[in-house]
């Protein structure tokens, strides 16, 4: 399983604060913190970056390899900002990951940026229409950008295809749709088609106090279904394969010792797979 460190966000006010001050420091804890914890890469995103995203991305590359010794995920929507950052990643540590493409038209020069780089990119299943509708909606998607990068010359071992994880509070039913995505993804073509999700979108606008445990049994079931990478928090990975044989067994009707934690179980599974009702209060009802 492949981990991508999703800390380092522009989002997060500290980093952001570190961005606009070009203050290294900060940035480079958090992708030296995430490297110690098990990422295998350090996802960068800077956002649209319209004004010198150029300059921005190519100081957060070389400052965060300049400690951290990983490949990097470089997330922006700005194509300026993006080669930027490809010229400066060093690739000695690994190939970088563009994040991302889609069926789009005017993200289709991140394949192009992708095979002028050599550079592997996570193709996310959204189209001209909006939000896919089922994991059979989100493979058509799929099929359209790997055709689409094989005209770029991208090779398809390059890709990793996102089904697009939605907020579990708003979007319920897509959480097990993304499920049978990941799925049918590794069916439609052989060999099996990479798969990457960003995780923590499952849970995001729920309290912070269950965030981690939707996050962490969310994953484990994707990785069981065959996910190759998920952007995430490496230190709830870390957890979630601790606790993975403990979901194991719920799910296959054991009881364990500690009944409070079988019950958390049982019923964040069962909001994950919408067989009960989100709510925030889920875990106490």
């Amino acid at each position: 399983m492949i981990i991508i460190g999703e800390k380092i966000s522009i989002i997060a006010k500290k980093v952001r604060e570190a961005m606009l001050s070009r203050a290294p420091e900060p940035i480079q804890e958090l992708a030296e913190s995430q490297r110690r914890a098990g990422a295998h890469f350090i996802d960068v995103n800077i956002g649209p970056a319209e004004d010198k995203g150029d300059d921005l991305m190519r100081w957060m590359v070389e400052s965060i390899q300049e400690k951290v010794q990983a490949p990097l995920c470089l997330d922006t929507t700005n194509p300026v900002a993006l080669e930027a950052g490809l010229k400066a990643h060093n690739n000695q540590w690994g190939r970088a990951l563009i994040n991302s493409t889609s069926n789009e038209p005017e993200r289709f020069v991140m394949l192009e940026l992708a095979a002028k780089y050599n550079a592997q990119v996570i193709g996310l299943t959204l189209g001209k229409g909006g939000i896919p509708a089922d994991a059979e909606e989100r493979c058509e998607i799929a099929a359209e950008i790997m055709a689409r990068a094989a005209e770029y010359g991208v090779p398809l071992e390059d890709i990793y295809l996102d089904p697009l994880v939605l907020q579990i509070a708003t979007s319920q039913d897509h959480a097990a749709k993304v499920i049978d995505a990941v799925k049918m993804f590794q069916e439609i073509n052989d060999p099996p088609m990479k798969t990457v999700v960003g995780l923590s979108n499952i849970s995001n606008g729920c309290p912070k106090a269950i965030r981690p445990i939707l996050n962490k049994y969310y994953f484990i079931l994707l990785m069981n279904v065959g996910l190759t990478a998920a952007i995430a928090d490496p230190r709830e990975m870390a957890e979630a394969m601790q606790e993975r044989q403990l979901v194991e067994d719920v799910m296959a009707g054991k009881e364990i010792d500690d009944v409070k934690k079988m019950m958390e179980i049982k019923k964040t599974l069962d909001v994950i797979m919408n067989k009960t009702l989100y709510a925030h209060s889920y875990l106490e009802m």
